[in-house]
C-alpha cells in the first residue's frame, strides 16, 4: 500500500529558486522517450532558468522540501503568455502537481496583465496534448513538430474598497442569466457577500442579501422577470452530496446561482460557471481574478468588469 505524499507547496518562483527548478527540468524531461529533433531543456542552466525567472516569472512546486515541479512564464505578445519547461519531477508525477502548478502559473500571468496563454506541445507526446484540453487549453495552429495549444486567463480586478467589491458585483449582474453560477472564494472577510450583495442590487432583490452561513441557501426574489439570486454558503458543508441536498438543480434553471466556499463542491453538477477568486492585495484592498469555465462564459465579454490588474505576483504569495 503506496503512502500518500504530503500536500505539493506551490509558490511563485524567485531567482534563487532557480538551482531546485534546473534539477526538475533535467530529470523531468530527461525521462521522456527520445525525439527528433531533441529538446533543448537539457541545456537550461541555473543562469538560464534564472533569467528566465527575472524576464517573466515561473512557478516552482516542492514536496517535503524536496524539488518537483517547475514552469516557467514569459510573453511574445502583449498580453498574451507563453509556458514552458512545464516539468514533474519523475519521484512525483501522478499526483496531482502539475494541475496546481497549471493553475498557479494562470493566475501568475493573468496578474502580469495577460488576457491568453500559448504553448508548445510535441507531436510525439498525445497524452501531454490531452492533459492540457483537459484544462482548457485548444490548438490554436499547427508548428513545426508539433502544436501550438491556447487558452483564455482569467480577468484580474483591482477592489482598492469594499465600494469596488460591490461595484464589481452590480456590473457582473449586467452578464448573468437564467441558469448561471457563480462561485465565489477567499479567506474569510475578503469580500465575498459583499460582492454578492452588488450582484442582488445590480438584479433588483428586494430585501437585505446577508450571508446564509447558518441557513446555508437563501432565495432572493428579482421584480420585473429578472431571475431569482439564490445565495449558498458552503462552508459548513462536508461534500458534494451535502449540496445535492439542497436541491439546488430544482431552482437553476430560473436563477442565478451563488455559492461561496463552492469550489471542490459544484464541479459535477455544472460544467459551466464564473469563478471568481478574492486575493489579498499586499498594495491594500483585494484582487479578484474572474475565472470563466465551460462554453458558457468563455464566449462572454467579461471586459466590463474592470480593468486588468497589472503585474503584482506577490497576492499569490498571500
Amino acid at each position: 500500500m503506496s503512502v500518500p505524499l504530503p500536500e505539493p507547496v506551490v509558490v511563485v518562483a524567485s531567482p534563487d529558486d532557480a538551482p531546485a527548478m534546473v534539477e526538475v527540468v533535467h530529470a523531468a524531461f530527461g525521462a521522456r522517450p527520445a525525439v527528433d529533433p531533441p529538446s533543448t531543456a537539457g541545456a537550461e542552466t541555473v543562469g538560464t532558468i534564472a533569467e528566465a525567472l527575472r524576464r517573466g516569472g515561473g512557478v516552482y512546486a516542492s514536496v517535503d522540501g524536496r524539488p518537483a515541479g517547475a514552469i516557467l512564464v514569459g510573453s511574445t505578445a502583449e498580453g498574451v503568455a507563453t509556458f514552458a519547461r512545464v516539468s514533474v519531477h519523475p519521484d512525483f508525477q501522478r499526483h496531482g502537481i502539475a494541475s496546481a502548478m497549471v493553475a498557479a502559473a494562470e493566475d501568475l500571468a493573468a496578474l502580469q496583465g495577460h488576457h491568453r496563454v500559448d504553448l508548445f506541445a510535441r507531436e510525439e507526446f498525445g497524452e501531454l496534448i490531452t492533459f492540457w484540453s483537459h484544462r482548457g487549453f485548444r490548438v490554436a495552429r499547427l508548428a513545426p513538430h508539433g502544436v501550438v495549444l491556447s487558452k483564455r486567463l482569467p480577468h484580474a480586478v483591482v477592489l482598492r474598497t469594499g465600494e469596488d467589491t460591490h461595484a464589481l458585483g452590480r456590473r457582473l449582474a449586467e452578464l448573468v442569466r437564467p441558469g448561471d453560477l457563480v462561485v465565489l472564494s477567499g479567506e474569510l472577510g475578503a469580500g465575498k457577500t459583499t460582492l454578492t450583495q452588488g450582484l442582488g442590487e445590480g438584479l433588483g432583490v428586494t430585501g437585505p442579501v446577508i450571508s446564509p452561513t447558518f441557513v446555508l441557501s437563501r432565495v432572493h426574489a428579482t421584480p420585473g422577470g429578472r431571475p431569482t439570486l439564490v445565495h449558498v454558503d458552503a462552508y459548513r458543508l462536508r461534500g458534494p452530496g451535502e449540496l445535492d441536498d439542497l436541491d439546488l438543480d430544482l431552482s437553476a434553471p430560473t436563477s442565478v446561482t451563488v455559492v461561496e466556499w463552492g469550489r471542490g463542491l459544484v464541479e459535477h453538477a455544472w460544467d459551466d460557471r464564473l469563478e471568481v477568486d478574492l486575493l489579498h492585495d499586499p498594495e491594500g484592498g483585494r484582487i479578484a481574478l474572474v475565472r470563466p469555465v465551460g462554453d458558457r462564459w468563455t464566449a462572454a465579454d467579461l471586459s466590463e468588469l474592470g480593468r486588468t490588474a497589472p503585474a503584482d505576483e506577490e497576492a499569490l504569495r498571500a
